[in-house]
C-alpha cells in the first residue's frame, strides 16, 4: 500500500494549507472508513447522500490515522491536527492513486463487461498468480471511489495488478482506464445491463470500449470474438494495440472444440493445444471467461500446462454459479448476485443440460435496470423455456411476473408460480424438493434471492 511522507502527499493532492508542521508525519494507506481505520492510515472523508465524513477526521485521527483530508469548503476543519486542505476530496483520492499507479513498477490488466467480468477477474489472477505477485480489485471496488482505493492498496513489490471496472454510464470507464493505464485489457461480453442509462446495446459497447483509452500504446485488448457490436468498433477507439479474440465460433483466436458439462464443474479442449482442461465452475458461460483468462495468461507468458493447474484451483466471488446443498438433499445453483436476459439464459442453458436430475427448478427474480423494454425482457425469458427440460418455475417479484406469464405459455400454468412474498415462495417450493432435484437461483443483485438459498439450506 502507499507509503508517503506528509509533504509529498500534500504537494500531490495540491494541499491549501501549510503543512510545515507535520512535514515529518508518514501515511501508510489511505482509507474512506472511520470504522476501518489502521495506524498510520490517511482518511479521506467523503460526502454522501446520508454521511458527511468530515464528521469523523477527529474521531479517525484519534484512532490512529496519520492525517485526514479536508475539502475546503466545509467549515470548520480542526486545528492542530495533521489535516490537508483541499478543493475536493474525492479528486484528491484519485489524484493520489493517478500518481501512485504512475510510480509503481507494475503492470495491470483491466477487467470490464456487461456479464462475467468479476469472475474474469477472479480467474485471470488465479492464472497470473502461477508466476508473479498478484493483487485484484477486492468486492465491488470497481468504481470511480473503489478503483482508486485499490490502486492506493497495491503493495510495492507488487507485479501484476487485476483491475475490475464497472461502470452505469458513458465516460466512467474511460475515466478508470486512463487512471490505471493498463497493459492489458478484456471486455467479456455486451449484455443488457445499462439499458436503462444507456438506452442501445450499441451505446453499452461503446461505453465498454472506453477501456482501450487508457491502454499502454501496443497492449493487449482481449474481445468476445461473438460479438459484433465490439469488432465493428474496436478501432474507432485505438488503433495501436493488439486485438485478440474468444468466443465459441472458430474465427476466434481462442475457441473450445470440445466441452463436457459435469455437476461439479466442465471439461473442455481448444484449439490451440491437446490439453483436456478442468474448471470447478458450472456453465459455458464461465469457459468463455476462463478462455478471456487464458489469452491474458499467455500474453504474460505462462505455458497452456500450467494454466490447467490454475484453472483446477480456481474459487470465483460468492454467489456466482455456487453450488451448494440444501437440506432435503437438493442442490442449488446459487447466482444471485447479478442478472440480465443473457445471464438468465446462459444459466437456464446449463440447468437443462446437466445430467444426474431427475427435476429441474428455476427459481427467478426481476432483472433491474433494463430500461423501457424491461417487461419484454422478462416475458421473453419465460417464453424461451423448454417444457421438456424444465420441470417447475418460481418467480418473484413485480417484474417476475413477466417470466411467469411466459412461461406459463410454454410449460402450462400447473407448472409455474409466481410470488411477490418470498416466505410464501419459499413454502410452495419446499414441497418439490429432494435428493434428486437441482434448482437455479437467481435474479439482480437487489432482489436479495440469496436469502431463499439461506433459507433452503437452514
Amino acid at each position: 500500500m502507499i507509503k508517503r511522507s506528509l509533504k509529498v502527499v500534500a504537494e500531490t493532492v495540491s494541499a491549501r494549507n501549510d503543512m510545515t508542521p507535520f512535514a515529518g508525519v508518514n501515511i501508510e494507506g489511505v482509507t474512506i472508513d472511520s470504522r476501518k481505520i489502521a495506524a498510520g492510515n490517511l482518511f479521506v472523508p467523503l460526502i454522501g447522500e446520508h454521511v458527511d465524513g468530515h464528521k469523523y477526521v477527529v474521531e479517525s485521527i484519534k484512532k490512529g490515522a496519520a492525517a485526514a483530508l479536508w475539502q475546503k469548503d466545509v467549515p470548520n476543519p480542526p486545528q492542530d491536527l495533521p489535516i490537508l486542505i483541499v478543493d475536493d476530496c474525492l479528486k484528491a483520492l484519485q489524484e493520489l492513486a493517478r500518481q501512485y499507479r504512475k510510480e509503481l513498477p507494475i503492470r495491470v490488466v483491466g477487467i470490464t463487461g456487461s456479464n462475467g467480468k468479476t469472475t474474469a477477474k477472479d480467474m485471470t489472477a488465479a492464472l497470473l498468480s502461477l508466476k508473479y505477485k498478484v493483487q485484484k480489485t477486492e468486492g465491488n471496488f470497481n468504481n470511480h471511489i473503489g478503483l482508486p482505493l485499490t490502486v492506493l492498496s497495491l503493495k510495492e513489490d507488487t507485479e501484476v495488478a487485476v483491475l475490475e471496472m464497472g461502470m452505469s454510464g458513458r465516460g466512467e470507464i474511460e475515466f478508470l482506464t486512463k487512471l490505471a493505464c493498463p497493459d492489458a485489457v478484456v471486455i467479456t461480453n455486451i449484455g443488457e445491463s445499462h439499458l436503462l442509462d444507456l438506452g442501445s446495446r450499441e451505446a453499452i459497447a461503446e461505453a465498454k470500449l472506453e477501456i482501450l483509452q487508457g491502454l499502454k500504446d501496443g497492449g493487449l485488448a482481449v474481445l468476445h470474438g461473438d460479438e459484433p457490436l465490439l469488432m465493428e468498433r474496436i478501432h474507432q477507439f485505438k488503433r495501436n494495440v493488439e486485438v485478440q479474440t474468444f468466443g465459441r465460433n472458430e474465427t476466434n483466436d481462442l475457441y473450445p472444440t470440445e466441452i463436457t458439462q459435469l455437476q461439479q464443474g466442465s471439461q473442455f479442449k481448444i484449439n490451440a493445444s491437446d490439453i483436456e482442461f478442468e474448471l470447478p465452475v458450472l456453465g459455458t458461460h464461465n469457459i468463455m471467461n476462463a478462455l478471456a483468462s487464458m489469452l491474458i495468461a499467455r500474453y504474460f507468458s505462462i505455458p497452456y500446462e500450467e494454466l490447467n493447474r490454475g484453472l483446477k484451483g480456481i474459487k470465483l466471488t460468492n454467489m456466482r454459479m455456487e453450488l451448494v446443498e440444501g437440506r432435503h438433499g437438493e442442490k442449488i445453483i446459487n447466482d444471485a448476485y447479478n442478472a440480465s436476459p443473457t445471464s438468465v439464459m446462459a444459466a437456464i442453458e446449463l440447468v437443462a443440460n446437466l445430467q444426474g436430475y431427475d427435476r429441474r427448478i428455476l427459481v427467478l427474480g426481476d432483472m433491474l435496470e433494463l430500461g423501457p423494454q424491461e417487461e419484454q425482457y422478462h416475458l421473453q425469458v419465460g417464453e424461451n423455456l423448454h417444457p421438456d427440460k424444465i420441470d417447475l418455475v418460481f418467480t418473484y417479484g413485480t417484474l417476475g411476473k413477466q417470466i411467469a406469464k411466459g412461461a406459463a405459455k410454454r410449460l402450462g400454468e400447473q407448472r409455474v408460480f409466481a410470488f411477490t412474498d418470498k416466505q410464501s415462495l419459499i413454502k410452495e417450493l419446499e414441497p418439490h424438493l429432494s435428493d434428486n432435484t437441482l434448482v437455479l437461483v437467481k435474479a439482480s443483485r437487489g432482489m436479495k434471492l440469496e436469502e431463499i438459498v439461506k433459507a433452503l439450506q437452514k
